[in-house]
């Protein structure tokens, strides 16, 4: 069984399965990672998603490792360049990772330059196929001159705008700028935003329709799976309209879907959300398990992939995949099996009959995981 492929641009073919590296260097040695990533390119999965603040959970002692690791693995399998597509991400601005150009402050032009070129130095490649923003800048948070400046957007679980708290930040033209001269110096092919908006994404679109020297995004990664459809509610107007593609990360809920932390075990100690317990807020805030309507949510998808024979990480998986504007599921693993169920649910077809079920489950429980 071959994974099927998509076209995401001109001369930009990916699998419709992107294998995410964030446990690369954390959760996963350099000989696990290539054996995953062995197992993934044999599968016929081309196309994998890093970021220059990999792994998670992000720490200065290991910041980097997840893009040194997957390029060592092309090195050392000797895999032509044209044979994989690599995405990677410039990390927003952050008051937590100071071990990453202080903060980061902030996305201007000096940031973005800066990490392009580490990011190529780690994967010991001449270029980046599609370079992405991670968070956007206006979601920064910093001192400056011993004030607090904040720039701020909802995102990470957060689902409603506070004006209160928007503030200044730097402009979009610079950012675009800086990402079109990495494009012309043949560093990057194509740029994509993450955990974006509405408003960031069309400002990203306005501004590169009305300066030929601005590249246009041709993709935004945000989370979606049957516990997370916010990208329906504004983002897939724009997208369609705009033709631009849905990279969906966490199709798993960070493994909720699989059924495995409502297990009577609990889950493996070794299951993210166990081993990185008070570590990962991120992660933590977003899907926590004490949270009642994603445990009655969850257990009703674990119920319609039973009715129907499924594997519940095939229904999860088949769910997104179904969706007209993603191109690409974006998905993490730490071990053999793990990659194999994915693999095997990339071909699974959902029934009207399945689809008119989680739409009814959906109704009750939206978006427990936003």
């Amino acid at each position: 069984m071959s994974v099927p492929l998509f076209n995401l641009a001109p001369n930009l073919t990916v699998s419709r399965l992107c294998l995410g590296t964030m446990t690369f260097g954390e959760q996963n040695s350099l000989p696990q990672t290539l054996r995953l990533l062995d197992q993934a390119f044999d599968a016929g999965i081309n196309f994998f998603d890093s970021a220059e603040m990999y792994p998670v959970p992000q720490r200065a002692e290991t910041q980097g490792k997840s893009e040194e690791y997957f390029g060592q693995w092309v090195r050392k399998r000797k895999i032509s360049r044209d044979r994989v597509v690599i995405a990677t991400k410039v990390a927003g601005p952050s008051g937590q990772m100071s071990w990453i150009r202080d903060g980061p402050q902030c996305l201007d032009a000096k940031n973005i330059t800066e990490a392009v070129d580490g990011s190529l130095k780690r994967l010991q490649m001449d270029h980046i196929d599609l370079y992405q923003i991670h968070w956007p800048d206006r979601s920064r948070h910093f001192k400056v001159l011993h004030s607090c400046v904040s720039s701020y957007v909802p995102m990470f679980g957060e689902t409603e705008y506070d004006p209160v708290r928007q503030f200044s930040s730097v402009p979009i033209e610079e950012q675009l700028d800086a990402l079109g001269r990495a494009v012309d110096a043949g560093k990057i092919r194509y740029i994509g935003l993450s955990n974006e908006t509405p408003y960031g994404v069309m400002k990203f679109l306005h501004f590169a329709e009305n300066n030929v020297c601005y590249t246009k995004i041709i993709s935004v990664q945000n989370s979606y799976s049957l516990l997370c459809r916010t990208f329906d509610s504004g983002m897939a107007e724009c997208c369609h309209h705009e033709r631009i593609y849905l990279l969906g990360y966490s199709p798993l809920a960070m493994g909720i879907l699989s059924g495995k932390y409502f297990a009577s075990d609990g889950a493996p100690s070794d299951a993210r959300l166990n081993l990185f317990k008070g570590r990962y807020s991120e992660g933590e805030s977003r899907y926590s398990l004490a949270r009642n309507t994603l445990k009655l949510a969850t257990m009703e998808y674990l119920g319609i992939a039973e009715k129907y024979g499924l594997h519940p990480v095939s229904l999860a998986i088949a769910f997104v995949l179904n969706h007209p504007l993603v191109a690409s599921t974006v998905f993490g693993v730490t071990k053999s099996w793990q990659l194999e169920e994915v693999i095997s649910a990339c071909n699974v077809e959902l029934t009207s009959e399945i689809i008119a079920d989680i739409n009814k489950v959906h109704a009750k429980f939206p978006n427990p995981c936003p």
